[in-house]
């Protein structure tokens, strides 16, 4: 059975998108962050994501950071409203949402979702070489949830952030 009959076969499940959908992004992810100043530096230093846009919500102690990959920051608008709209079409957003005060509590945690009980994932960043990235990342300290060589998959690699959130590590093209 191809995966084509496979969906048709699930009741809800339209092989064709509606028309309505056409123009709609999937736009950002967020997670919630206990150290901003950790996870910044790990997703724009480690991971070479650009910070586009924050907001500050003081009076409900929590601020909004948006990360984007993005090959060419001169196309990023400098000013709002623009930068705003321009984040808006951006496909693979990442938006850190940090709560005030989280980073000077040491017993504070946010669940990685990857523990009982299970809930979130991953996240995941395309490289175009995954050993190069893997041995950067060796480099860096960055932690491993799973090495190139562990397991029977050998083409991915898991590493966590400061919060032990994994993001997945894939070269699209086969190695060797």
């Amino acid at each position: 059975m191809s995966l084509q009959d496979e969906l048709d076969a699930l009741p809800g499940v339209t092989a064709t998108p509606d028309d309505a959908t056409r123009g709609f992004v999937f736009n950002h992810t967020m997670l919630r962050v206990k150290d901003i100043a950790n996870s910044l530096d790990f997703y724009t230093r480690v991971l070479g994501f650009t910070v586009v846009r924050k907001r500050d919500f003081d009076e409900a102690a929590f601020s909004l950071y948006f990360l984007v990959r993005v090959a060419d920051r001169s196309a990023i608008p400098a000013d709002e409203p623009a930068r705003g709209q321009w984040l808006l079409s951006q496909p693979g957003v990442l938006e850190l949402t940090h709560n005030h005060g989280t980073q000077d509590d040491p017993g504070f945690a946010y669940h990685d979702g990857n523990s009982e009980p299970r809930g979130f994932g991953h996240i995941c960043i395309s490289v175009p070489d995954v050993e190069a990235a893997c041995a950067r990342f060796e480099a860096l300290g960055v932690p491993f949830q799973k090495r190139l060589t562990d397991g029977r998959m050998k083409d991915i690699a898991f590493i966590k952030d400061p919060d032990g959130y994994w993001v997945e590590i894939l070269q699209p093209t086969p190695r060797g």
